[in-house]
């Protein structure tokens, strides 16, 4: 019988010869390789362009000297003194640019014989991967998921470090059955979290209940959550309730400080023993669900005002997982923008391209008590009033600013700290367009307050905005408007 495996001389295939870095070159993974000291000595385009950076600020330089870690802290030192791979780590960190990166990570001992001699990494990039997934589109208009649910986590938008930190914790809670906390403002996204999360978790094909509590009378509440028999009550019927049809799945509770105390004492026997009975029943029905809750207040606060049970707390806030307000994360603002503006041309039919750069200065000098929602909203308002123009200006606000009270009557929605002139500032009061309505008497009094406030500040424009009780950037807006230079403010009084 002839030979049919060639041994390695006979074989026309060196793999000695191949040049593995030009094919390192073009995976679409970043690749970082140490020596055995940590040094980095060869870093790819893709980890480049991950990082934000070039190899050429790069190689040559320890890991712990480009990246925020130590020796102990170091996957790539740990896995080389291990001599054992480390594979699929998620990280989440801050690139040298500033960058806020989601990335997974397999890093392997590079040997000879039984020496060390480096490591290798290989990264993913999570935004690549979700950007080249053709199941997770962006936008994705909201599409019904078919469980109950219409978002993932495709659909939150935002690249502050907070935000992102939010994001890893609650995908890495999604795999397990622990229950999961969110907490955060009002309109900052605590239901796009919550499906989200049951979206990316093993029971995404199992039913998604949600119970706003503070939606339900307080006499209807246990019912709608336990179920009924026949007769419990008068007009009462046999229907299952919220942990029933839940069952398998995911149930949100929202609104969670406006449960009553003795139904949280109730809910908490459920977690703990699995099992509950209808309202009027005497059969026990097992139950198994991941429970994520949500509140917009602080749980310590609200356990020292007794709206809060200790045990209930200890037991739904395994994992917390705080969702950051708009306030705190306005580098998004423009992305969140072109995402809503894109969102609704899709539904209105309309070719809207952008805000003027007087509106985006105008939005970051706003606290935004109502968070995205707010904004969703405003953006919405405009583009009703925009009619064919492609960039939405101030004058197409004026509606939406007077239906939702939105500079006129929150106290806080300018960062005010003082009793400026600013504190409280109206439609009316706002540069709305070259033809503007304001009275010159008006518009001669707020020229003259600014100038009072930079004469206080000498000219310093962060202590006059704060004189004022306004952002700087909206200062400095105005300052431009009245043609104030800050530099005739600078000098202090004569002695």
């Amino acid at each position: 019988m002839g030979q049919h495996r060639k041994s390695r001389s006979d074989s026309l295939f060196d793999v000695t010869r191949i040049n593995f870095l030009s094919v390192l070159d073009q995976l679409d993974e970043g690749i970082i390789i140490t020596d055995h000291q940590g040094v980095i000595v060869y870093y790819n385009d893709t980890q480049a362009q991950i990082d934000g950076t070039t190899p050429e600020e790069i190689i040559g330089k320890h890991v712990t000297e480009v990246y925020e870690l130590s020796d102990e802290t170091s996957m790539i030192a740990k896995c080389m003194e291990k001599k054992r791979a480390i594979r699929n780590r998620t990280f989440f960190y801050r690139t040298r640019k500033g960058k806020v990166a989601h990335t997974i990570h397999s890093i392997f001992p590079l040997l000879e014989g039984t020496r060390v001699t480096g490591a290798i990494c290989f990264v993913k990039d999570y935004n690549i991967l979700q950007k080249s997934t053709p199941m997770i589109a962006v936008p994705s208009f909201n599409k019904n998921q078919g469980n109950g649910t219409r978002y993932t986590f495709g659909d939150i938008i935002g690249d502050s470090y907070d935000l992102q930190r939010a994001m890893v914790t609650a995908r890495e809670a999604a795999s397990s059955s622990s229950p999961i906390m969110l907490i955060g403002e009002t309109g900052t996204g605590k239901e796009l979290f919550a499906q989200s999360i049951h979206n990316h978790s093993a029971r995404k094909n199992k039913a998604y209940t949600a119970l706003n509590c503070a939606a339900i009378p307080e006499n209807l509440l246990e019912g709608v959550l336990f179920g009924t028999v026949k007769g419990a009550f008068t007009g009462a019927l046999d229907k299952p309730g919220l942990l029933e049809m839940g069952n398998g799945g995911t149930l949100f509770l929202d609104e969670l400080l406006a449960m009553p105390t003795t139904l949280q004492a109730k809910l908490l026997r459920v977690l703990q023993e699995k099992k509950f009975r209808r309202i009027g029943s005497h059969k026990e029905v097992e139950v198994e669900l991941k429970v994520i809750s949500a509140m917009n207040g602080s749980p310590r606060e609200a356990v020292k005002n007794g709206q809060l049970r200790t045990d209930l707390f200890y037991r739904l806030g395994v994992v917390i997982v705080q969702i950051p307000p708009l306030r705190n994360r306005l580098d998004d603002l423009e992305n969140l923008i072109s995402h809503f503006i894109l969102t609704l041309n899709h539904a209105f039919g309309t070719h809207v391209k952008g805000v003027s750069p007087r509106v985006l200065d105008l939005f970051k000098g706003y606290r935004w008590p109502g968070n995205v929602r707010e904004l969703e909203h405003l953006i919405e308002g405009a583009m009703n009033s925009a009619g064919q123009n492609k960039i939405i200006g101030l004058r197409h606000f004026t509606s939406a600013f007077e239906t939702l009270n939105v500079l006129g009557n929150d106290e806080g929605a300018w960062e005010s700290t003082n009793a400026g002139s600013f504190h409280r500032l109206t439609p009316a009061a706002l540069p709305l367009s070259t033809t503007s309505n304001l009275s010159e008497s008006q518009k001669a009094t707020e020229r003259q307050t600014i100038a009072h406030a930079l004469t206080d500040a000498f000219g310093n424009v962060s202590r006059a905005s704060k004189i004022l009780g306004i952002s700087r950037q909206l200062l400095h807006y105005k300052m431009k408007k009245h043609k104030l230079n800050r530099k005739a403010f600078s000098d202090p009084p004569a002695p």
